[in-house]
């Protein structure tokens, strides 16, 4: 399938946002379950990491914590694509909502040392459930929204995804620093729930379901499908590049590792003879915030000047590599908390750039029939170099080398991808 010739569109407003939510009610209700759930999440991602720091002492079981996060999902994803592409994307979500619900929950159980070791399981169990939803919630996008609103929905998503972690990132600080990890935990297992709920009121029609043959237990481990998709994104033009753009964001993984330590040892707050766990959770919170606010801006700056054109969206996937590279790059000669947040604001609005244009172009190019597929790829290529940065990370730390150090060795990485990208946007062309 060849890509479609652009069309000259106004730039987005930001009357554009405030039309969707209010006259779209699917959109709505999938937005308000991703606000309730997400942070519930940020509370919950910045408990587990500073207790795990905590009770072992090591960056690497944060690191290992972060690739059970995501990891699986590389491997899950080809069953997901295909389970998304078969069944009604609304029942996959919100099973994936509750059966999250009961592995909070569960979380619930750590309460030492030597009960830590049930973290990993159920951050795995977790990631399985998530690598079923977000293929499915990217997938129906196109589907609520028309065409000309698909970048706007992915532009608010994104905003609301930056804030909730700003959220999430600084009240989730304060909450696990004055109530404790099991209200977090609790509160991050209703959130699901009520994920759960709003999903289940959302009306669509899903094509490629109701003209999909019945999924039996043996289609699971058929991997024509797979293979179909795979030909498929193989040659489009336009989407082979693109269904490798977030991978290509390989400061993920290294960001929680290295802000979880920084925020740890070296930007922890002293406030009234705060206790040195509390104000490791407060640290990590500022250089969260730092880069909430960067994935807030980023892209709905940079929507407004790509519009809805291919090209412009290519070129923001580039320039926002350039921009992760520079605030990775700056973030290890900072000495202050406020600064070293500052610069996890500029590369971050330059990573959530890239994440948003990228989903954009995959969501305008893809069949319906073939889009739960595409997103699987796309996650599960992005979950690998996720995993993959966050475990060379863990044990770069562990072997000595300081974080700061680490940090800036991540911005000159950064590099690779742009030249990749660039490459292969110009071999498209041709």
């Amino acid at each position: 399938m060849e890509p479609q010739p652009e069309r000259e569109i106004p730039s987005i407003s930001l009357a554009s946002y405030f039309r969707l939510v209010r006259r779209n009610r699917n959109f709505r209700r999938l937005w308000l379950a991703q606000i309730v759930s997400e942070i519930g999440d940020w509370f919950y991602t910045l408990s587990i990491y500073t207790l795990l720091l905590q009770l072992t002492g090591r960056p690497s079981s944060v690191a290992l914590a972060l690739v059970l996060q995501v990891l699986p999902q590389t491997f899950v994803g080809p069953t997901a694509g295909v389970v998304n592409d078969r069944l009604r994307r609304k029942h996959v979500m919100i099973t994936a909502d509750l059966v999250r619900v009961v592995v909070v929950m569960a979380m619930l159980l750590v309460r030492s040392r030597s009960t830590v070791w049930l973290v990993y399981p159920l951050l795995l169990a977790e990631t399985i459930m998530a690598a079923f939803f977000e293929p499915a919630r990217n997938s129906v996008i196109p589907n609520i929204a028309a065409q000309d609103d698909v970048l706007v929905a992915n532009t608010l998503s994104s905003a609301t995804w930056s804030v909730n972690l700003l959220i999430g990132a600084s009240v989730g600080g304060i909450v696990a620093a004055f109530f404790g990890r099991d209200a977090v935990f609790a509160l991050n297992a209703l959130s699901f729930l009520a994920s759960a709920l709003l999903i289940s009121g959302m009306h669509f029609s899903e094509p490629h379901a109701q003209s999909a043959s019945r999924l039996r237990p043996r289609d699971l481990v058929d991997f024509s499908p797979i293979l179909e998709g795979v030909r498929y994104i193989r040659n489009h033009r336009t989407i082979l590049p693109t269904v490798f753009a977030k991978a290509g964001e390989l400061n993920i993984g290294p960001s929680w590792v290295i802000f979880t330590v920084l925020g740890a040892r070296e930007f922890a707050v002293h406030w009234h003879n705060m206790d040195a766990g509390r104000g490791a959770m407060l640290g990590m919170s500022i250089l969260l915030g730092g880069r909430g606010i960067g994935a807030l801006f980023g892209p709905m700056i940079s929507a407004r000047w790509a519009g809805r054109r291919d090209s412009r969206l290519q070129l923001g996937i580039l320039l926002g590599y350039f921009t992760i590279a520079l605030g990775y790059g700056l973030l290890g000669t900072c000495r202050t908390v406020w600064l070293a947040s500052a610069c996890a604001l500029l590369a971050h609005a330059g990573g959530s750039t890239v994440w948003v244009f990228s989903t954009t172009l995959l969501q305008l190019h893809s069949e319906d029939r073939f889009r739960g597929r595409v997103f699987a790829a796309d996650l599960a290529f992005s979950m690998f170099t996720i995993a993959a940065g966050a475990f060379v990370c863990g044990r770069v730390l562990d072997a000595g080398i300081a974080a700061r150090t680490l940090a800036t060795w991540t911005g000159f990485v950064m590099l690779i991808p742009a030249a990749l990208w660039l490459l292969a946007v110009q071999s498209s062309r041709k």
